[in-house]
């Protein structure tokens, strides 16, 4: 929808605002601002889709799409970062969700325009505070350079940036990823960049492989088809290529260490999507 965000972006949005609902704490993200961003659609969009998905599946994509923004959250506090950029920002409730970190951040948004204008609308309706260190960058990725639309809103790139740039890659050709890491490797030193991506149908378990059987066709159906995964050696090989420096690639049983220890009901993020950080370096 032109006026609206992507579909999929409601969709994590929707999947972080129910993780809390259906879970038991401890809480990987406790976002509660997910489902009050995306409006009264979240109950229409979980009524439609939640009967598509197996419990099982439905539960480890949530854990995923809480864990993967822990994960980079988790990236920029233990950095020393002046910057943070968040890449296809979607309905993201950062800047509401750690104030505390603004005091020493410049928070980029980068999102398509409509996406954006939508959000924005939505921030206004809801009287949510705007802080002078949350920017927001209107880009289409395909009609102007990403250098040009951060550099027109203050983004300084002698400066020790993060980008978050989560839950995007799958959606894009391999030739845009390239661009992208291409992008991010010319940020000051020390800079880094938290990355999703599409792993690999060799990799996936049963309920990764079952989430990739439901949920290539509704991505499609959206608009927002996704692409082939990826060998973990292979992405590992394109960052280098990139001029960027791997520096952490977990596993989903490292997540699983780090993030659900001793879980009475086992849960655990999903196989589909795999994170990786690298450095400039």
């Amino acid at each position: 929808m032109e006026s609206a965000p992507s579909r999929t972006a409601m969709f994590a949005a929707v999947s972080r605002g129910l993780f809390r609902l259906e879970t038991a704490p401890p809480w990987v993200l406790d976002d509660v601002l997910a489902l009050v961003l995306v409006g009264p659609i979240w109950r229409q969009l979980r009524d439609r889709f939640d009967p598509l998905f197996p419990a099982p599946v439905r539960l480890e994509s949530r854990a995923a799409v809480c864990t993967r923004s822990r994960y980079v959250e988790d990236r920029l506090t233990a950095g020393a970062f002046t910057q943070y950029v968040i890449l296809g920002a979607g309905l993201d409730s950062f800047a509401w969700r750690r104030p505390d970190l603004l005091a020493s951040l410049t928070l980029f948004e980068v999102d398509h325009p409509a996406s954006q204008a939508w959000k924005l609308e939505r921030v206004r309706e809801l009287g949510l505070p705007l802080s002078d260190s949350q920017l927001f960058v209107p880009t289409d990725f395909e009609a102007a350079p990403m250098q040009d639309a951060l550099r027109a809103t203050g983004f300084d790139w002698t400066q020790p940036t993060m980008f978050c740039w989560t839950g995007v890659a799958p959606y894009l050709t391999a030739p845009a990823i390239e661009s992208t890491l291409h992008t991010i490797a010319t940020a000051a030193p020390g800079s880094e960049v938290v990355f999703s991506y599409r792993a690999e149908d060799a990799a996936l378990d049963n309920t990764g492989t079952e989430f990739a059987r439901i949920y290539t066709p509704i991505a499609a159906s959206v608009g927002e088809p996704l692409h082939p995964g990826w060998p973990a050696s292979k992405i590992e090989t394109l960052i280098t290529h990139c001029g960027l420096t791997v520096v952490d690639h977990p596993t989903r049983t490292d997540l699983q260490h780090r993030y659900f220890p001793n879980r009475p009901d086992g849960l655990r993020p999903y196989t589909f999507e795999t994170l990786v950080t690298a450095q400039v370096t």
